[in-house]
């Protein structure tokens, strides 16, 4: 008997928040993501990785293929639908008959924008493309292996109908979803990878090579410390083969430590340059639309802070989480990221003094103001052990700093403010 998604585990496993506060996840491309599978014995079509059309070119006449397939590699979904923005070149996945087709839909490719329906209108910057046989698929199945808070284990995800967002089919067919939790001390049983064979209605001279595969992908899950394994699609050929045709990785930073060499492969080029200045001191960046720059310290106070703004109609241009154990000089550093967005017409610093005493806060904030210079208002909550002695320290500084009783009066301080400078500007 297979073991359906409950109806209180779709949320759970599907309906994930937009973005996570306190952890930055590291993305991998997909040439990234099919070079980790190959090395973990995963089936993945042959595949070459380019940065000029010349390469592409002598990529193709280096392998022989019926048909090849041209990847933007970006970190946004829906390549195959986007637009390049200097060009108006549709489509970021595109098959080739040869070489010379090749080299020209790369020309249209590298160096332009490519805009998805997860990207802005401005795209992203394609750098590379990877250049892979077509495949003849008879059948898109869907296959993940997740960290499952409720079995509080691994969980592996199938479904019959891949090629397509599991979300939707969650939603419209959960019938088709089905889970098994798996003992990390054991791992997937040989009973339970013939069940998943079977549930992805594999004719019983595939299930063999299913049940291979399935295993390969649960030692990779197991041997990069992921918390998510997604492939889609988990595809049946022709041929008669399964392949790992995409995949999505996400790993914890929690596992650096024993995984460099695959944290090695993050690509920083497409990322912010703040969140990566924020991390290196332990620090988590997220930009957002606004035009409020917000310094707390803990994801609960990040999102009390961004939903009270909201409350009063401000919008967060950013928010830079310090964690628990902020220095001053730590403050000093997330001012400066703050400051140097654009868009940041007020800055809003709400901070509880624990670990980190109020005063001591205080004093990185007064040095950064000294150091940086103060350009725009800032709006500055204190609460906590020696809060009388920072707020003391700011009122006395002479610098024109507005300190806020509560987190409300902060807010409405900062959309008052914000609202004002804007207007003088």
């Amino acid at each position: 008997m297979f073991q359906l998604v409950k109806p209180e585990l779709q949320k759970s496993l599907f309906n994930l928040p937009k973005f996570s506060i306190l952890k930055r996840n590291l993305n991998l491309h997909e040439w990234q993501s099919k070079t980790l599978m190959k090395r973990h014995n995963v089936t993945v079509e042959d595949f070459k990785l380019s940065d000029s059309p010349e390469g592409v070119y002598k990529a193709i006449k280096g392998m022989d293929y019926p048909s090849y397939v041209i990847k933007s590699q970006i970190f946004a979904g829906g390549r195959g639908r986007g637009h390049f923005v200097e060009n108006g070149f549709q489509g970021g996945v595109r098959f080739a008959k040869d070489a010379e087709e090749g080299y020209k839909l790369a020309k249209n490719m590298l160096g332009n924008h490519l805009v998805t329906k997860q990207t802005d209108e401005k795209g992203k910057l394609v750098r590379s493309v990877m250049v892979s046989q077509c495949m003849n698929i008879k059948r898109e199945l869907y296959f993940a292996v997740v960290m499952d808070r409720v079995s509080q284990g691994p969980m592996i995800i199938v479904s019959p109908r891949g090629g397509t967002s599991i979300e939707e089919v969650a939603e419209e067919t959960p019938d088709l979803i089905s889970h098994f939790p798996i003992d990390v001390d054991v791992g997937p049983t040989m009973q339970q990878k013939i069940q998943i064979a079977e549930f992805l209605e594999c004719h019983k001279s595939l299930v063999p090579k299913v049940t291979k595969e399935v295993q390969a992908l649960y030692d990779l899950f197991i041997a990069t410390d992921s918390s998510q394994v997604e492939i889609n699609p988990f595809a049946e050929t022709k041929e008669g083969d399964i392949f790992s045709l995409d995949a999505k990785f996400n790993f914890d930073d929690n596992a650096f430590f024993r995984q460099k060499e695959v944290f090695g492969m993050a690509d920083k080029t497409d990322e912010d340059p703040r969140e990566i200045e924020a991390t290196k001191m332990g620090s988590s960046y997220v930009g957002l639309d606004g035009n409020i720059g917000c310094m707390v310290n803990g994801a609960g106070l990040a999102m009390a802070t961004l939903d009270v703004l909201k409350m009063y109609d401000g919008e967060p241009a950013n928010f830079l989480d310090l964690g628990g154990g902020a220095s001053k000089e730590v403050v000093v550093k997330a001012f400066k990221i703050l400051a140097s967005h654009p868009n940041v017409k007020t800055i809003l610093i709400n901070i509880f003094g624990g670990i980190v005493r109020c005063d001591m806060i205080a004093n990185g904030i007064l040095e950064a103001v000294k150091e940086v210079g103060l350009e725009v208002p800032l709006v500055v909550r204190l609460a906590g052990t020696n809060v009388e002695k920072g707020i003391k320290l700011m009122n006395e500084s002479g610098l024109p700093i507005i300190t806020a009783s509560d987190l409300g009066d902060a807010a409405r301080k900062a959309v008052k403010t914000v609202k004002k400078f804007v207007k003088k500007n």
